[in-house]
């Protein structure tokens, strides 16, 4: 059969793995994509450009020229209007297409999902095992038995739902990323994005994670499953062989988990693929052997959420046990190893008090990372957050439909009236002074206190603290940003030129054409995992 997978703004991991079963069970598979500009629904919103660049007809017209049997959507909360409205156009254009819904936002609220009636099968949680089946239930034209982790509709109306069963424990069995899939669209060899495992330890209330974990109806397995280092390391020559790579960013929740498996792992790319890399950890699992490790394999930055700095209220209300020492520690090991680290930090979190952002203001002159990202608290459906903002009046029942709908899940940049505007004001305050610490003389960090910005409306200060951003980045010859202003030309110049009927060059440059095997040899996986555990 023609499957066709529908993304937005940016590569996704799913989408990729997807792909990969799809051709392994024999399908042919394409991609109708939108760069999504001026409103990637992640980092850029400007509503004034965005309808000047807008590219749904352009989506549109590549699934009428594919003409799929299949179409899969995998949205995010951010992204469900867009696809519930391009799966709708393509259902009256292509009557017969099977359309598939699954991802994140899908496992939320997935009656609210099967409501439309354009809409056939559904996922819910982890697909690797249910997309083969619910393709090859398509391709036999077969009612079924009810398929593991998928609901769908009979011609009759009637909704048959399997069973929610436990998640993929060896993920040595799943191919590797189908990263072909992406190569007209996406600048691979610029930061080239895998992971070596999947889920989370820990269970924050803010997090997808925080139900996603709870979705088998029998606990089977472990939630935390990791790539074994043959898996990983098949994945990677691949992709250096393909691509000239510039950058390699693992997405795995927390790269650094398993200490001995990283040991491992590390060696073999230090003395194979010798990329430079970032990653996502967390502060109790870095120590002074991780630091060692992750610089000489080459890791320049690593990302870490911290979100608060108040020990109590992050334990007692978002389920994080971290402690104010133990990002002192983080901080002081990455400095010694000339890592840059990276912290995430959160505005608006239910019932903490703003005098917790004056406590990280005074962590943070005292001792800066290299760079803080600053985020309003989102609402997203299924989670622990939604119960907490219920029960304090921040957001009603009425938003938390609109939020199941994905029409809106960042109330703090919006008129609700249950929000303390005063309180807002303070928040993009201090989203400027944390923006500015890291980049200023130790002198200067100490003076920037709130007062120096309380005469300025609020609407100016969210333009200041954006502005900021850009600048430093740009001027700091930040990768991120870098990167994203080099993806953003591309797409712009790619738009303009197809307006006037030149076809741009893909994003990727392959430099090596030969096939991209998506199934890993056994023997080399045996062979390689005595090899790593040898090396402990």
């Amino acid at each position: 059969m023609r499957i066709t997978f529908v993304a937005l703004g940016m590569e996704q991991m799913g989408v990729s793995l997807l792909s990969a079963i799809a051709k392994r069970e024999g399908h042919k598979v394409s991609l109708a994509f939108s760069p999504a500009l001026f409103n990637d629904r992640s980092h850029l919103n400007v509503p004034f450009l965005a309808p000047f660049f807008d590219d749904r007809r352009d989506v549109m017209e590549v699934i009428r020229k594919q003409m799929p049997d299949v179409l899969v959507f995998s949205p995010l909360t951010a992204t469900y209007q867009w696809m519930l409205r391009v799966a709708e156009e393509a259902k009256k254009i292509l009557p017969a297409v099977k359309v598939l819904f699954g991802g994140v936002h899908t496992s939320a609220v997935p009656d609210r999902v099967l409501e439309r009636p354009y809409i056939d099968y559904i996922c819910v949680g982890e697909g690797d095992v249910a997309f083969a089946m619910i393709l090859r239930s398509i391709e036999r034209a077969e009612a079924g038995a009810p398929i593991p982790n998928t609901r769908y509709r009979r011609k009759d109306g009637r909704i048959i739902a399997g069973p929610q069963t436990g998640f993929v424990q060896n993920l040595d069995a799943l191919p590797i990323f189908d990263k072909t899939l992406w190569e007209e669209h996406i600048p691979l060899g610029d930061s080239y994005i895998t992971m070596t495992a999947r889920g989370c330890p820990y269970r924050c209330t803010f997090c997808f994670n925080n139900f996603f974990a709870q979705l088998p109806q029998e606990s089977v397995g472990k939630y935390v499953r990791r790539r074994s280092v043959g898996h990983m390391m098949y994945e990677l020559r691949l992709a250096k062989r393909r691509y000239k790579l510039n950058m390699i960013e693992f997405f795995d929740d927390v790269f650094t988990l398993d200490k001995k498996w990283l040991k491992g792992f590390l060696d073999y790319y230090r003395n194979e693929i010798a990329v430079p890399f970032q990653c996502f950890t967390h502060v109790n699992y870095v120590d002074e052997d991780i630091g060692r490790w992750l610089s000489e394999a080459g890791c320049f930055s690593t990302q870490i959420g911290v979100q608060s700095l108040d020990d109590e209220y992050k334990r007692k209300q978002v389920q994080r046990h971290e402690r104010v020492c133990d990002i002192e520690r983080t901080i002081k090991v990455m400095k010694k190893y000339k890592i840059r680290v990276k912290f995430d930090h959160m505005f608006a979190l239910p019932g903490e008090n703003i005098e917790a952002q004056e406590t990280a203001r005074r962590f943070y002159a005292a001792l800066p990372p290299d760079n803080i990202q600053t985020y309003w608290t989102n609402y997203f459906p299924g989670t622990e957050l939604i119960q907490q903002g219920l029960a304090q009046g921040l957001i009603t029942e009425e938003d938390v439909a609109r939020i199941n709908e994905g029409l809106d899940c960042d109330i703090y940049s919006h008129s609700n009236c249950n929000v303390d505007r005063g309180k807002i004001k303070a928040y993009h305050i201090y989203q400027i002074i944390f923006k500015l610490i890291p980049h200023v003389p130790p002198a200067i960090r100490q003076r920037l206190h709130p007062r120096l910005f309380a005469w300025l409306p609020a609407r100016v200060c969210a333009w200041i603290s954006l502005l900021a951003d850009i600048f430093i980045g740009l001027i700091k010859f930040s990768p991120d940003h870098i990167l994203y202003a080099r993806y953003y030309l591309y797409h712009i110049r790619r738009f303009l030129l197809k307006r006037l009927g030149i076809r741009a060059r893909p994003a990727t440059r392959v430099t090596d054409t030969r096939p991209w095997a998506i199934d890993v040899p056994q023997a080399s996986l045996v062979k390689e995992e005595i090899c790593a555990a040898g090396s402990m």
